[in-house]
């Protein structure tokens, strides 16, 4: 049998929705209208406007803004969709729509509307209860708001302090190890593999701080602004009090921003947000992409490290096993800093009193803190704690590095300890051996000045 449909109605005119729909007329203009992307809006941000609209139908429905059992079959409706298993098939909206995500309001609106009319057996509109207080222009820059930043508070930053936890305990297993340091991809002085993984902590830390304050900018939030920021129709009060619902719901605290007219003309804090991701996915890929290095190989490389082997490598090549966990990694750092471009194009797009790229927007800054949380994790648990250390392969090399004449500069000079180090280089003889027959300093000496572990 074919699809059956209903006939429902908006200010344009009748409109045929799939029966068994929840959403309503404006919905379906918009699956009929956008068809661009074939993607739909993230779950993460449509929960966010649900959220939105719970702690707005319980402040009404306080405040007698509306009849208390509208709100409350309002306020039903919500938690109901929120568990539902099937939320997603609600909203086929497409994130390529009005720029000021209106279809996606609306798309919420109905369903919630929906659901409470036939749950309360009252007429519930989506527009005149389900939107009381509030317009497209500043809901959605608040469930942006709201969305990533539950996601840094649940996801990204838990994912960050269990990869500095995992990175914490392999630079204590390897303090002692020390290999040759590189600066050009040549060989240079020596390093500890601690020091080396210190240096990721401290990028990894870096990001997270960013990614902190910027958190807190996220909790500001345009509700309130409706239309243009000016408030028309709000009730007084109506921004602060639904933050504190929101607050309530999510545990994380959100207040009405300082300026309703910068939070809904202009898009600058999520811009911000996606700069600081790709903070984060610049250092995840330089992490990645050393590890790769030490591990390449394992013969022909400079195979300091085993990395975890997970799967065949070759369909060809036999025994060949990849470092696919960091390429992995590296390909989503990839996604996230072009998310950063689309995001910073997007949030140029403030004309006048509204940003006219919000749900592109939502779509790219939730991308990116999905990625990132899963690739710390991924990087931590499939890569870095499993990994081991070659320490005859780092020692060998170690010991005949000409660069270790650096020692001697001190005491030769630069010129003299370079001919020594060229002179080691081409005889392929360690450099104290050279050093010894070339200088007049002691054997013991220069067994101290030399020592890796002096130099580290």
């Amino acid at each position: 049998m074919g699809q059956k449909y209903r006939t429902e109605h908006d200010s344009m005119g009748e409109v045929n929705v799939p029966e068994n729909a929840l959403y309503g007329a404006q919905t379906q203009r918009a699956v009929d209208n956008f068809s661009i992307g074939q993607q739909t809006m993230p779950d993460a941000f449509l929960r966010a406007l649900v959220i939105v609209k719970l702690a707005s139908a319980t402040t009404n429905g306080r405040t007698g803004a509306l009849d208390e059992e509208v709100a409350a079959s309002i306020e039903n409706a919500a938690i109901e969709l929120l568990s539902d298993n099937h939320f997603s098939d609600h909203f086929p909206v497409d994130v390529f729509q009005t720029g000021s995500g209106t279809s996606s309001n609306m798309n919420v609106n109905e369903v919630l509307a929906r659901m409470a009319s036939l749950a309360s057996g009252k007429d519930v509109s989506p527009n005149d209860h389900v939107n009381y207080g509030q317009s497209s222009n500043d809901v959605i820059p608040s469930a942006i708001h709201i969305a990533s930043a539950l996601d840094i508070h649940s996801h990204v930053v838990p994912a960050l302090e269990h990869l500095k936890t995992v990175l914490a305990k392999k630079a204590q297993d390897t303090h002692h190890m020390i290999k040759t340091g590189r600066t050009h991809l040549m060989d240079a002085m020596p390093v500890r593999f601690s020091q080396v993984i210190s240096g990721w902590i401290a990028q990894i830390e870096h990001a997270e701080s960013l990614l902190l304050f910027n958190q807190c900018q996220l909790q500001k939030l345009a509700i309130g602004g409706t239309a243009v920021g000016t408030g028309v129709n709000a009730p007084a009060g109506f921004a602060k009090d639904v933050c504190a619902e929101l607050s309530q719901i999510t545990g994380v605290v959100f207040r009405p921003t300082d300026n309703r007219f910068a939070a809904m003309g202009a898009q600058d804090t999520i811009v911000a947000t996606g700069a600081a991701l790709k903070t984060l996915a610049v250092a995840l890929m330089k992490i990645a992409n050393d590890l790769r290095w030490m591990n390449s190989g394992p013969l022909a490389g400079l195979g300091e490290i085993e990395l975890p082997a997970l799967q065949p490598g070759s369909s060809i090549m036999p025994g060949k096993v990849n470092p696919v966990i960091p390429e992995a990694v590296a390909m989503a750092c990839a996604q996230v800093i072009g998310n950063d471009t689309t995001i910073t194009v997007a949030g140029q797009s403030g004309n006048f009193e509204l940003n006219v790229m919000l749900p592109v927007m939502a779509s790219k800054i939730l991308d990116s803190t999905g990625l990132m949380a899963r690739s710390a994790i991924s990087l931590a648990d499939q890569a870095i704690a499993g990994f081991t250390v070659k320490e005859d392969v780092i020692k060998e090399p170690l010991a005949r590095n000409p660069v270790l004449v650096t020692a001697l500069n001190p005491v030769i000079g630069y010129l003299k300890a370079a001919e020594i180090a060229k002179k080691a280089y081409k005889e392929g003889r360690a450099v104290i051996d050279v050093a010894e027959e070339m200088t007049e300093i002691s054997r013991d000496e220069l067994e101290i000045l030399l020592d890796p572990a002096r130099l580290v």
